[in-house]
């Protein structure tokens, strides 16, 4: 256990901003921001990986070295895998997992905000933001459309509504029309189906 948040921050009425939170440190729980791309401290304010300490974190993974030295470092923080970025008071906000965000030309893209963005578009039913190989970017983003019965939109169109509300290097470069985002039987969308294809051969975890 390194965190709890209490019924009266999600009905805190002064501030709606922590409503969003998932969590708050526990005594004795530390916690740090990190840019999974360098290994540092995220600037203040900014999305990174959570890494948790505390006297109650596992010691390992039973009889899976290699994991356990993938998970924690070498002076005790747990890489959560969770990214997110802290706000005032201790409170914690998430907003990814490290396994879908997206690192392009060395900036960080984070899935969730680029979905949003695209969701809005009037004929977009679900959609899905993946990282795909680019020989020169590393990554570059890739959008999978479900359309909503009876509407039409081209690739050019979706890519053409991201870029009116997010920095050009966060919108897809490429969309694909899809009949319906795979799932899991709890309604989880399953990103690494999606990736799978595009990874094939390539040297990566996804």
């Amino acid at each position: 256990m390194i965190s709890a948040l209490s019924p009266h921050a999600h009905r805190d009425v002064g501030r709606e901003d922590r409503h969003s939170s998932r969590l708050t440190l526990l005594a004795g729980a530390q916690v740090r921001v990190v840019d999974p791309a360098t290994g540092q401290d995220a600037a203040a304010g900014q999305p990174g990986e959570f890494w948790f300490r505390s006297a109650q974190r596992m010691r390992g993974y039973l009889n899976r070295p290699d994991d356990t030295a993938q998970a924690v470092t070498e002076d005790g923080w747990l890489r959560s895998g969770d990214v997110g970025h802290a706000g005032d008071g201790g409170f914690l906000f998430i907003c990814d997992r490290v396994k879908d965000m997206i690192i392009t030309g060395g900036e960080n893209v984070y899935s969730p905000e680029v979905e949003q963005a695209v969701a809005e578009h009037p004929a977009v039913a679900e959609v899905a933001v993946i990282g795909i190989p680019d020989d020169h970017w590393g990554e570059t983003v890739k959008a999978m459309v479900a359309l909503r019965p009876g509407h039409q939109a081209t690739e050019q169109e979706i890519i053409g509504f991201a870029r009116e509300h997010l920095a050009h290097y966060k919108c897809p470069r490429t969309v694909d029309i899809i009949d319906a985002l795979p799932r899991n039987p709890s309604g989880k969308v399953l990103k690494r189906t999606l990736r799978a294809p595009f990874w094939k051969g390539h040297d990566r975890q996804i």
